[in-house]
């Protein structure tokens, strides 16, 4: 029986050998993916999406302020084509993968399996192997954290927080991430025990406590030099955070070519075009 320690090795020699385990039957698992991509397609591109103000498993590792403004219903920036493009990517990646990972040999049980603690609901991505799995797909340098397993040093969305709450539902107190950098191609696994972390339901009853209160809660994070230039700037976390405009509501935005630059104190105007109507029809 296959163990969740040689799946990416696994997974890299079927696609070098182009044969898949000999156990598996093949067109089972293929039929099932294209399933998969059909359900994807009609609930991510031709389905309006939920409203889903509330906290929910996989928000329960974000800061209080973005929870606040969730729950309290504050305006949201609307994704942008381009970033649901994205997101419709890493779907589709991520059901890729754990067809490979069937293919070559593992077991991969609880797919979008319905989890629930204190009346706070999520969805589940998988287990493979018997192991509590969310799969990711990142950036390279995203990717780095889960291949070096140091994602408790940098963990900004709270993915540890969501995986938590997870193996509670399931009765685990440990869990991982089949991480895929999107760039380069890589996979990696990493795994963590939450045997001795704060346990995720005082964490569950905190937060719907505090969702409730009237104050609005403290700022995520503090503003960031922009380089030697004497300007500051929203940190990462801010930047891609669509409760931005409440917190900063006279930050300028810039089109570098890396992507938008969220300032807020300028000393030096950068010789870029700014992006005056950003937050239009957002």
């Amino acid at each position: 029986m296959k163990t969740i320690d040689t799946l990416v090795d696994d997974i890299y020699k079927m696609l070098e050998d182009k044969k898949a385990a000999d156990w598996v039957d093949e067109d089972t698992i293929i039929e099932a993916f294209g399933e998969s991509m059909k359900q994807l397609l009609k609930q991510q591109v031709l389905t309006k999406r939920e409203d889903r103000r509330t906290l929910r498993m996989s928000n329960l590792g974000r800061k209080d302020r973005y929870l606040w403004f969730l729950n309290k219903g504050y305006e949201s920036e609307k994704m942008t084509p381009a970033t649901l493009m994205k997101f419709l990517y890493g779907h589709a990646t991520e059901e890729l993968v754990l067809a490979l990972a069937e293919l070559a040999g593992h077991t991969v049980t609880h797919k979008q399996a319905k989890a629930e603690l204190n009346g706070i609901k999520g969805s589940m991505d998988c287990c493979i192997d018997d192991v509590l799995i969310d799969v990711k797909t990142a950036s390279s340098f995203g990717f780095k954290k889960f291949k070096e397993g140091t994602i408790r040093d940098n963990d900004p969305f709270g993915y540890i927080d969501q995986l938590k709450a997870y193996a509670k539902s399931l009765d685990k107190d440990e869990g991982g991430w089949l991480a895929i950098d999107k760039g380069q191609g890589h996979l990696a696994v990493h795994t963590e025990s939450f045997k001795y972390d704060e346990p995720i339901l005082d964490r569950i009853e905190y937060l719907k406590e505090m969702v409730e209160e009237e104050e609005m809660p403290i700022q995520c994070h503090p503003v960031v030099p922009d380089g030697k230039s004497g300007n500051m700037k929203l940190a990462m976390e801010c930047s891609y955070c669509v409760y931005k405009k409440h917190c900063f509501p006279d930050v300028k935005v810039f089109a570098y070519s890396t992507g938008p630059k969220f300032l807020t104190v300028i000393k030096n105007y950068p010789k870029v075009y700014e992006i005056v109507d950003y937050f239009d029809d957002k």
